[in-house]
């Protein structure tokens, strides 16, 4: 057992003994898949975007996600302002850059959030990462034409100018503030074919963050804890559908001993 293993596996017991509340801004087309995800894990989520209460919610909820997937511009306006106050409350904030680099919209709303709110962790796909780099990049709608091998040079040099974490997912995660590089193996083939599993990952490291405040270590093990679940539900089911109602039940059947025994954390 490594040492990033064991350490998934006590974040997760921390999780399931606080329930931290998750404040997820995020698209319609996964509030319902999301907000069910965090109470599979152990965590407690609300999903509000209305700016009336952004400032009390930021007192109360343990971390902040903010997903840029159906954009309008009264949500781009409540999402910069949780990300501000939750800053100034001292909360972690996770962006999850859904298709930035694919339209103008999103690439400026990404790079505008990063610019006033400094997430903590950046976690998105590798186009979605690469489009944010100076070089820019583009994409196919809301999937990745790269792979994260392809974004390993940009994911270090964001991380490093930026002062945050980036987690780029996919076959294989990478994890990166820019010294420390963390690479996650796991997963299943499956998950490709259910919407918003990218999404799943960024709330599922917001509870983590609301549990460790290594950055670094709670991204990797959430995203260690992700692909165990998938690798698990995989194992009963071969269809998507299937598949995804039993990736929810992992999600609430690993254990935190299973978790620091199985999870594939591993320094590149």
């Amino acid at each position: 057992m490594s040492a990033y293993a064991r350490m998934a596996g006590e974040i997760l017991a921390r999780i399931r003994e606080s329930k931290p509340v998750v404040h997820s801004i995020t698209n319609y087309v996964v509030m319902n898949s999301t907000a069910n995800v965090l109470l599979a894990m152990g965590a407690s989520p609300i999903m509000a975007h209305a700016p009336e209460e952004i400032e009390d919610l930021s007192l109360i909820t343990s971390a902040l996600v903010i997903n840029i997937g159906t954009l309008s511009k009264p949500w781009i306006e409540s999402m910069t302002l949780a990300g501000r106050l939750a800053i100034v409350a001292g909360k972690p904030v996770v962006l999850d850059p859904v298709g930035s680099g694919a339209t103008k919209l999103r690439t400026d709303t990404a790079r505008g959030i990063i610019k006033s709110s400094l997430p903590t962790v950046i976690r998105g796909n590798a186009s979605e990462v690469l489009s944010l780099s100076p070089q820019g990049g583009t994409t196919r709608g809301v999937d990745s034409i790269h792979s994260m091998e392809d974004a390993v040079d940009a994911a270090r040099s964001i991380a490093s100018s930026l002062g945050t974490v980036i987690a780029v997912t996919g076959e294989r995660d990478l994890v990166t503030d820019g010294n420390r590089s963390l690479i996650i193996s796991g997963g299943s083939p499956l998950m490709g074919y259910v919407t918003g599993t990218g999404c799943a990952a960024s709330v599922i490291v917001g509870a983590f963050l609301a549990a460790e405040k290594d950055a670094v270590t709670a991204s990797a093990a959430a995203l260690a804890f992700f692909k165990l679940a998938g690798e698990r539900a995989a194992a009963e089911a071969k269809f998507p559908g299937t598949f995804w109602v039993k990736a929810l039940d992992a999600l609430y059947e690993i254990s935190p001993e299973e978790l620091a025994s199985n999870a594939r954390i591993s320094e590149q």
